[in-house]
């Protein structure tokens, strides 16, 4: 190793991850399991069916906090984060001048203090010490925490609720997108029923220590087992949902990318953060290129990078995420194309080694998303 190399950090977990026999990558600059001995394909499928465990550890956790402080942070993202209630997540992104996506986010309100108003960020791994400077910089009057000495870990699937519940009552009380602490073994975990696999699941904000135990006693249900990098991105991509720096990056728009769920009226009408402008007239004049699903036929699966082309070979974009899907048995695959051929059951072709692969626009999520949506009385 070169003095210009480094080595992976590692998270609390890396020496469970070690003694379960994942096999080791650097990702984001963590040392990170992208699969056990099981395999993705069965470790997908488990989590699919009962629930997995992952280590998240390598996002950034931070805490932003001050007067005003949800209003601020709208400066900076085109999400509705003053009509958050404490205990509500959203899903939102920073925004450059030219409305392209720096990074995209999960932000939760938590109750104020005598500081003032709270926000809860969770970022990408990679994105992270950039996202955190631009807060900085951007926002020097409130008080930003990076929380270095926290784990994260995410419990997926049918089974998740009923196993967390059993260590740490009244978990299963909350609903999809909302938040709350709870002490466990006198540790403070910040648990958000949320994730990033499509499936019903939490996320678990806890002190370093706590997470390797906690980690531990999961393990010891039945219903759960470890899972690894590559089936959280499958469950990802079955679940239709973008991955920084492949789906979404600097040049992409959320418009483009399908995100006009993530932005309320008041935020879409008003503006007031970087690139609403463009943003604002792709909403009324519509966009370039969309983000797209793609089902290939056969089993070839076309991967990022692959050109799509229409009936007479011509370019007309590119595969952005791809592989196969375990819960369809068939590659699936996203892509940006131009709206003409954006329309549900459009032919076009994939190049995959110099072959063109004949391939259909179909709906997104690929795999119906389950997650926990309680039942109002």
């Amino acid at each position: 190793m070169s003095d210009m190399e480094q080595a992976p950090a590692r998270t609390p977990l890396y020496a469970r991850h070690i003694a379960l026999g994942g096999r080791m990558v650097d990702f984001a600059g963590y040392a990170l399991p992208v699969n056990y001995s099981k395999g993705v394909l069965a470790e997908h499928l488990f989590t699919r069916e009962k629930a997995g465990l992952f280590d998240v550890s390598h996002m950034g956790q931070a805490l932003l906090s001050g007067p005003d402080a949800a209003r601020r942070l709208e400066s900076l993202v085109p999400g509705d984060i003053q009509a958050l209630a404490p205990g509500r997540i959203r899903y939102t992104q920073f925004t450059n001048d030219e409305g392209g996506i720096l990074d995209d986010l999960m932000v939760t309100r938590l109750a104020s203090n005598a500081a003032g108003e709270r926000l809860f960020l969770v970022v990408n791994a990679a994105c992270k010490q950039a996202d955190f400077a631009h807060l900085r910089a951007k926002l020097p009057d409130l008080r930003l925490d990076a929380l270095e000495d926290h784990a994260l870990l995410a419990l997926q699937g049918p089974a998740a609720a009923a196993v967390l519940e059993r260590h740490v009552p009244g978990v299963s009380a909350l609903g999809f997108m909302a938040h709350d602490y709870f002490i466990w073994r006198g540790a403070q975990l910040g648990v958000s029923r949320s994730g990033y696999t499509g499936e019903d699941g939490f996320e678990i904000s806890l002190p370093a220590d706590a997470a390797r135990s906690l980690a531990d006693l999961l393990l010891l249900e039945d219903d759960v087992e470890p899972i690894g990098l590559g089936a959280r991105d499958s469950l990802r991509l079955e679940a239709g949902l973008c991955l920084y720096g492949h789906d979404i990056d600097r040049t992409t728009s959320p418009i483009e990318a399908g995100l006009v769920w993530s932005m309320s009226r008041r935020r879409r009408e008003q503006g007031g953060f970087p690139g609403a402008a463009r943003i604002q007239k792709e909403l009324a004049e519509g966009v370039a290129r969309q983000r797209v699903g793609l089902a290939p036929d056969g089993k070839a699966p076309a991967r990022e990078g692959a050109e799509i082309t229409n009936a007479d070979g011509a370019v007309i974009g590119r595969v952005t995420s791809g592989g196969f899907a375990p819960s369809l048995g068939r590659p699936i695959a996203m892509g940006y194309v131009p709206p003409e051929f954006a329309r549900e059951g459009t032919a076009v072709n994939l190049i995959v080694r110099g072959k063109a692969l004949p391939a259909r626009v179909v709906a997104l999520p690929f795999v119906p998303n389950r997650y926990h949506r309680p039942v109002k009385g």
